[in-house]
């Protein structure tokens, strides 16, 4: 229930002097903090307004520095439309690729490209005949690669790759074994003995040798000296060393490189001029 209201007595103010509600005014005080972070927040917009967003996938990474001309590798796991007829590297006053023709410094063309057409004894990457043709039809020379797994049949791993690739004109790259991975209980000698008959089977086929993808230490580790001293290597090497194995051709010397042309970042390669 509500409380009764009570009138005042309007004599209980008489005799009284009457009083002034008088509000002090009190001095501003800033206070450093609230200072400091009005700055920031504003130095924040206004890199955001500037500065064009970065992905935290956007590769800036050191170019090689030499003569060497440059390349890329893609298959299906490249997501995005590809601008073939545009695909530059974009290095800045610091060595690093980005994707603007504005911060560039200096502008390579891409020389090469090499793109996936199997993996394994059935797997066809889906994405390689498009790739394929757009690459001829930019002028980019081209090359496909195949994934190799060690626990399934070489034979059966050079035919689907055969299958997949199709014909491989004389003027397009070599094709390609690549090698990162080994299964349980593989020792070196099984392994080397598959991948030369992976090796041999499509050398024959297509008349040429192919090249041998795999990292520095895969390379060290795992490859016989006849293997390595018979076909040429295609090295992945994430230094801005060149690669510890000897007589490579291509040198793999990022993963995560941005190109322009290419909406993520890629894998780039160089090799000598």
């Amino acid at each position: 229930m509500a409380a009764t209201q009570r009138r005042p007595n309007a004599s209980a103010g008489k005799g009284r002097k009457k009083r002034r509600n008088k509000r002090r005014i009190r001095p501003l005080r800033v206070q450093w903090w609230w200072v400091a972070a009005s700055f920031t927040a504003a130095a924040l917009l206004y890199l955001i307004a500037v500065r064009p967003a970065v992905s935290k996938s956007e590769g800036h990474v050191i170019v090689p520095e030499g003569a060497y001309a440059f390349g890329i590798d893609i298959s299906h796991n490249n997501k995005g439309p590809i601008v073939w007829d545009s695909l530059r590297i974009c290095i800045n006053s610091r060595g690093r690729t980005v994707r603007s023709l504005q911060e560039a410094r200096r502008i390579e063309p891409v020389s090469f490209v090499f793109i996936k057409a199997s993996e394994g004894v059935s797997m066809k990457d889906p994405d390689f005949m498009k790739n394929w043709e757009s690459a001829l039809s930019a002028g980019i020379p081209r090359g496909a690669y195949h994934f190799y797994r060690t626990s399934r049949d070489p034979a059966r791993q050079a035919g689907n790759f055969i299958s997949a690739a199709g014909a491989i004109r004389f003027k397009d790259l070599p094709p390609v074994l690549d090698i990162e991975t080994t299964h349980r209980g593989l020792t070196k000698e099984k392994l080397n003995s598959d991948l030369l008959i992976w090796l041999e089977t499509v050398g024959k086929h297509y008349g040429r040798k192919p090249v041998i993808y795999t990292s520095d230490s895969f390379a060290r580790d795992w490859l016989s000296p006849s293997l390595k001293a018979e076909y040429p290597l295609w090295i992945a090497h994430y230094r801005k060393e060149p690669p510890y194995t000897k007589g490579w051709t291509w040198w793999q010397f990022t993963d995560r490189g941005t190109v322009y042309g290419a909406p993520e970042p890629v894998d780039i390669s160089v090799r000598i001029k």
